[in-house]
């Protein structure tokens, strides 16, 4: 996929995904989910990407959101799912990637741009970024991702204030509040950045594919089950001699040697 909403680049083991529409605000349309979607999926697939960061080209904006400006890109009057918002397809498909995805906040993070830096599994703020939620105040809402898990990233009384009232946190409130994870000095953000991949780099993938997918399955359900039955199953079950032994025995259409499984 040709892309033109994004920017990726894929160095040293992790892939960077970019929002390139910086007179925008980088706030990101429906090509713009769908190129984030499809960088993020290749990098899951990408046995050498060990991490993944988002961020926003520029330094004044991560993101402002959602741009619902559908100028220059092909789009009609109906109401159907061609012309719906996938953001929550990014959202879900952040949370059940099972690699560590980084938010890089190198800017304002407003409205769905906060959320996504929500959604990723760190999130590490220049000391100049800005958080806030403007749903009600400019007739939208995110009663999903953006309510629960902002819930159990700063509790419940905060997160109906971030919602209701719509204030500006600077990354250091951003940061007390539990809402991030590090406050970074602007030139230093990207080389901190990589040396946070680099230090998840010495961590063990499955362990930590089996740490996302139990985050996960607390929200999704059959899903999120799914997920951690899978991980385990592919990677330790199938070479198990259980496995193994039924296997051979459906294929020989014999009975199991149960010798191979019990004692």
């Amino acid at each position: 996929m040709s892309y033109e909403d994004i920017l990726v680049e894929h160095a040293e083991g992790t892939a960077w995904i970019t929002i390139n529409r910086e007179d925008k605000g980088n706030a990101f349309r429906v090509r713009t989910l769908h190129e984030m979607i499809d960088a993020l999926e290749v990098a899951r697939r990408d046995a050498d990407v060990r991490t993944v960061v988002l961020t926003g080209a520029g330094a004044r904006f991560f993101s402002i959101g959602g741009d619902h400006d559908h100028s220059g890109e092909p789009h009609d009057d109906r109401i159907h799912y061609g012309n719906i918002f996938p953001v929550v397809d990014l959202y879900d498909l952040i949370d059940k990637t099972p690699k560590p995805v980084i938010a890089m906040v190198n800017g304002f993070a407003v409205g769905g741009g906060n959320v996504l830096a929500l959604m990723c599994d760190l999130t590490i703020a220049s000391s100049t970024a800005t958080f806030r939620q403007v749903g009600p105040m400019m007739g939208s809402f995110d009663a999903g991702f953006g309510t629960w898990y902002l819930e159990e990233a700063v509790g419940r009384k905060k997160a109906k204030e971030i919602w209701m009232l719509n204030r500006k946190y600077p990354a250091a409130d951003a940061l007390a509040m539990g809402l991030i994870n590090e406050v970074v000095a602007p030139d230093k953000l990207r080389e901190h950045v990589i040396s946070v991949c680099d230090e998840l780099a010495d961590r063990g993938p499955q362990a930590l594919a089996a740490v996302k997918s139990s985050f996960h399955a607390r929200h999704s359900g059959v899903a999120g089950l799914s997920r951690v039955s899978l991980d385990l199953l592919t990677p330790n079950y199938y070479r198990s001699e259980e496995s193994k032994e039924l296997g051979r025995a459906f294929g020989a259409r014999e009975k199991p040697d149960r010798g191979k499984f019990y004692r």
